[in-house]
């Protein structure tokens, strides 16, 4: 499950369309007479240029933004956290995207972005390198911090892009437009989050059994359960494996704590990871899953679950980049944990390891229970113009959130089919004209343009692109 971490980083970066036609939007000149939007953007406290990337229609801007340390005592110290802005037009709406994790130093293109044809204001979570304070007080990595680093972008930039704000992310990135809307409600106009966790009671994970005991088809169920208990069984010569491809590569596994922990929690990871980032029509691919596990060679055995899971990522250096999360996930965010009936208990030793094995030892962490509950109360009795899209083979989805009665002009849909890159684009058909609509409405564009219900950009192959950089699956 943990590596669907690491291939969600591009995902959660940015979440395209699926739509295949088009090309680049151009944009519409700003009016004459008015100040460089570079300058204006420098002109802001705590603003410094990067660096500036040109693309066809737009201007983007790579940024540095100072932040408190701590928003309860900004006196305490400051920290560099980096922005991008994706310009079109100061008299266009304003999407603020957060993947939950670093911050893309490429121009892309978020769907909603696309949607109401945009400006882009992209977020990196705090505490991903080099959006860290040194030295570093764990103990300000929270998800109101978080928060408050959002709302004092996003007053700073109001200033330049008045017009309508969304905000925007995917799976964790989903989360934190949650939370950023829970702490500042008034802050938005919209609220567009795909595929967020909603991990309410962390002890309580049967929801992720059941989902894992119907998804797909039977017979791809019985086929990956095969591969990933086989590689238990083969333990031993994997493992020798698994060593040799460590010392060529120079990983370690002092975090985790050993070759073992490491190897079981790959292993563990492989059906979660399979249905995070894949389809069912791969399931009949026999390179990518041996169709007979007990007849497949070692290898065979071994690219899979490196394919799917990944042996590079429990060593120390695959970990690293991640501690943020699974501080955050050690610590509020919870973490799921499942069962695997299908594997004799004698394979298994150590089960789904708590995220505080992926942190390093001398980072202290306690859970907070009331963080995700107070959240998920809020979004039931609170929520205000803000669209929920799950994928309907996506592990994640297993725990979503819930409107209740108090929510207002607001949706939870499900895209058939789709995996942990459902978006918009991939609702049925009804669902999709009514979040097209509800985001353009959000964004306060014309009545027409609400009424059609479809994208006011064209499709652009390279800002729109859906890449789905893996991650651990432990992580969303």
């Amino acid at each position: 499950m943990r590596k669907a971490l690491r291939w969600l980083l591009a995902f959660t970066v940015f979440i395209g369309t699926l739509s295949t036609a088009g090309a680049a939007t151009a944009a519409q000149p700003e009016a004459t007479g008015t100040t460089d939007i570079k300058e204006r953007l420098l002109s802001i406290p705590g603003v410094s240029l990067i660096e500036e990337k040109p693309y066809t229609g737009y201007r983007f801007f790579v940024l540095g933004f100072t932040q408190p340390i701590d928003h309860r005592h900004p006196s305490k110290g400051t920290f560099q956290q980096r922005i991008t802005v994706l310009h079109k037009d100061v008299a266009r709406p304003t999407v603020f995207f957060t993947s939950g994790y670093n911050v893309s130093t490429t121009p892309r293109r978020s769907e909603p972005t696309q949607i109401v044809d945009g400006n882009q204001v992209s977020l990196e979570y705090r505490f991903f390198t080099p959006s860290r304070p040194d030295p570093a007080d764990w103990s300000k990595l929270d998800i109101w911090q978080a928060a408050s680093d959002q709302h004092r972008v996003f007053k700073a930039l109001k200033k330049i892009y008045s017009k309508n704000w969304i905000t925007t992310g995917g799976s964790k990135g989903g989360m934190t437009a949650t939370y950023y809307e829970r702490f500042y409600p008034k802050d938005m106009d919209g609220v567009v989050a795909y595929v967020a966790p909603n991990d309410v009671v962390n002890n309580e994970d049967s929801a992720y059994d059941r989902f894992f005991a119907k998804v797909g088809t039977k017979e791809c169920r019985d086929r990956l359960n095969a591969v990933q208990r086989e590689a238990l069984v083969r333990r031993e010569p994997l493992e020798k494996k698994y060593a040799e491809y460590a010392a060529a590569e120079g990983f370690t596994f002092d975090t985790v704590g050993s070759l073992d922990k490491a190897y079981e929690a790959v292993v563990l990871d492989y059906v979660w990871g399979y249905w995070q980032y894949n389809l069912l029509e791969n399931c009949g691919d026999d390179e990518l899953i041996p169709a007979d596990a007990k007849t497949a060679t070692d290898d065979q055995i071994w690219n899979s679950i490196d394919t799917v899971s990944g042996f590079s990522f429990y060593t120390d250096q695959g970990l690293s980049p991640y501690t943020p999360y699974y501080y955050q996930a050690a610590t509020q965010l919870g973490a799921p944990t499942i069962k695997f009936p299908h594997i004799e208990k004698k394979y298994i030793r150590y089960g789904y390891q708590p995220p505080r094995n992926f942190v390093p030892r001398d980072i202290p962490t306690k859970f907070q229970p009331s963080a995700m509950r107070d959240v998920d109360t809020w979004v039931k009795h609170n929520a205000r113009h803000m669209l929920y899209v799950y994928g309907q083979n996506d592990p994640w989805g297993a725990e979503p959130f819930h409107l209740g009665k108090g929510a207002k002009d607001s949706y939870v849909f499900t895209a058939p089919g789709m995996n942990h890159g459902a978006n918009v684009a991939g609702l049925v058909a009804d669902q999709k004209a009514l979040a097209t609509a509800r985001i353009l409405d959000w964004a306060g564009v014309s009545d027409a343009a609400v009424a059609q219900a479809k994208p006011l950009a064209k499709f652009d192959r390279k800002l729109d692109v859906r890449d789905v950089e893996r991650e651990p699956t432990l992580r969303p």
